[in-house]
């Protein structure tokens, strides 16, 4: 019975002296205590040794996925397939299933088999003679470092410090535009200053200094192939009648080496535009489909790696970028921040104010998910962010419209898909309101002026009806009493009656006591005039 054995520095065939040790392996351990004992055990028939580090790793591998490597097939056949065993104990199943369909040999692997490997590698210093130590652990630790990087897999790729790079430089290129534009602008609009109102767009403003060079040149310059005709006009007819001063020949060729660096500038953006999304595409397909490339771009270059993006959670995903503002808000206790470098996103620009906090949640968490897919994933493909996408737009279209589809047609549904249409109100203000001419005054039903009259009226004719809204002929006293013994009137009818004689003899009575204090009042002054023309008439006689 023989034992395969595998080792970092190659593959050992041991011979099973006594098979009867395999069935009392809970005893073999203790014979493995010294050399002595391993050697009477098992013994070392053949040892097929690994030329370097890339056969041992080729042989590690095939033997990883249940694969016979070219050197194990040179060894069985040579070693083993002459003098046919009645069985070979192997350590791993799918190696044993392997050589078993490819030799036609009994291959037995069990928790036995496993045991008794314990042990010799227990004892393998002792039992492969011929092979120092250091050499088995250089061999052991330089096969370790290489399997390591056999199963990350890594790949040019995905090697995204790359698109770090490439983001920070699309930045850094933007700035310096930004700046060499505004500094050609100026310096070129002490010239001609009209030409920076007409053309707004940056790169036709340098391409046309750079073509037209002064504008005494303006005339007899063809900007057909970059302006449209009606532009072309403004600019040639602000040409003539431009304030602005005299420059030098000189001054226009740095002028125009200044707009060569511009464009030459722009075109390498462009370029490093399309090679980044060439890499995104590559490395992480679902995250760039999902959210665009520069986004996903800089949410990379700021978690460091993809990899560190993949083991954020979507939380933090959602705030990249507002740091400062988180910790402010936490600082003062406020509310913090919804969204930090996600805000950029199209489907969040595409949201109103108040959806916005709510979509960037949503796109945080399935870009969480795209992330972890392209990070750990072994054929990946942008599938899952094109899905995701798909829900997240008709997410976005509920909130936005509402939901279209309603049961009825009552109002309750009515007033809820409404609740969620965004509407546009524009409210005019009525010029029509400004003139009061030609127009009927209006008379207000609660006015002073109305109600005063009717009162007085009331109170001095001493009508016995007071609701003036009834005009109803007066009826006699007598008409009344008749009528109230014939019974003909109904019960509500008198008790009317009888409110308005109560309410009209009130007002009686009030009317006599106001009479009565204006009486008191005319005689109380009578004694004091009178007093008065007394003391006149004395102080006259008395002169």
């Amino acid at each position: 019975m023989l034992v395969l054995f595998e080792t970092p520095a190659g593959y050992a065939i041991f011979k099973l002296l006594d098979e009867s040790k395999l069935s009392e392996i809970d005893n073999v351990y203790q014979e493995f205590n010294t050399p002595e004992g391993a050697a009477s055990v098992v013994k070392l028939k053949n040892f097929i040794k690994f030329e370097d580090t890339t056969e041992a790793l080729a042989a590690t591998t095939a033997a990883i996925e249940g694969k016979i490597s070219k050197t194990l097939k040179k060894a069985l056949k040579k070693y083993v397939s002459k003098d046919i065993q009645d069985q070979l104990l192997v350590g791993d199943a799918k190696l044993g299933n392997a050589i078993k369909e490819k030799f036609n040999l009994q291959c037995v692997s069990n928790s036995n088999v496993q045991e008794l490997m314990r042990c010799i590698r227990s004892q393998m210093d002792s039992l492969l003679t011929g092979l120092p130590k250091k050499e088995m652990t250089a061999m052991a630790l330089g096969l370790a470092h290489s399997l390591s990087r056999y199963k990350l897999k890594f790949s040019p790729d995905k090697i995204d410090t790359m698109i770090v790079q490439a983001q920070c430089l699309l930045d850094d290129l933007d700035k310096e535009l930004n700046n060499y534009v505004m500094r050609c602008r100026e310096w070129y609009g002490w010239h001609f200053p009209e030409l920076g109102k007409i053309i707004t767009d940056n790169t036709l403003f340098v391409k046309i200094v750079k073509l037209m060079g002064t504008r005494d040149n303006a005339a007899s310059t063809d900007l057909s192939d970059i302006l449209p005709e009606d532009l072309e006009e403004k600019v040639k007819e602000a040409a003539e009648i431009s304030m602005g001063t005299e420059i030098s020949d000189d001054d226009i060729m740095n002028i125009q080496n200044l707009c060569d660096e511009i464009i030459n500038i722009t075109d390498y953006r462009t370029h490093l535009t399309d090679y980044l999304k060439a890499r995104m595409m590559a490395m992480a397909p679902n995250l760039t489909v999902l959210i665009g490339e520069h986004i996903g771009a800089r949410l990379i270059a700021h978690a460091g790696s993809l990899m560190n993006l993949a083991k954020h959670p979507a939380s933090t995903i959602q705030i990249f970028g507002a740091e400062k503002a988180l910790f402010r808000a936490l600082k003062t206790k406020k509310d913090t921040p919804k969204y930090g470098l996600i805000y950029h996103a199209q489907l969040v620009g595409q949201c109103s104010t108040k959806n916005k906090g709510k979509m960037s949640r949503m796109l945080a968490a399935k870009a969480a998910l795209a992330t972890r897919v392209d990070a750990f994933g072994d054929e990946v493909s942008f599938e899952l962010g094109a899905e995701h996408k798909v829900k997240l737009e008709n997410r976005l279209r509920l909130l936005e419209e509402g939901n279209l589809k309603r049961l009825s047609g009552t109002a309750k549904a009515k007033v809820k898909f409404e609740k969620y249409h965004s509407k546009t109100e524009v409210h005019h203000y009525p010029t029509a309101g400004d003139s009061t001419l030609g127009q009927k005054p209006i008379k207000r039903e609660h006015s002073p002026d109305t109600e005063a009259p009717t009162k007085k009226i009331k109170l001095e004719d001493g009508a016995e009806d007071v609701t003036p809204k009834k005009k109803k002929p007066k009826t006699e006293p007598a008409d009344e009493i008749d009528g109230q013994l014939n019974g003909s009137e109904p019960v509500s009818e008198k008790k009317k009656k009888k409110k308005k004689n109560k309410q009209s003899l009130e007002a009686e009575a009030e009317i006599k006591e106001e009479e009565v204090k204006l009486e008191e009042n005319v005689e109380v002054k009578t004694p004091k005039s009178e007093k008065k023309k007394k003391k006149k008439k004395s102080m006259s006689e008395d002169a």
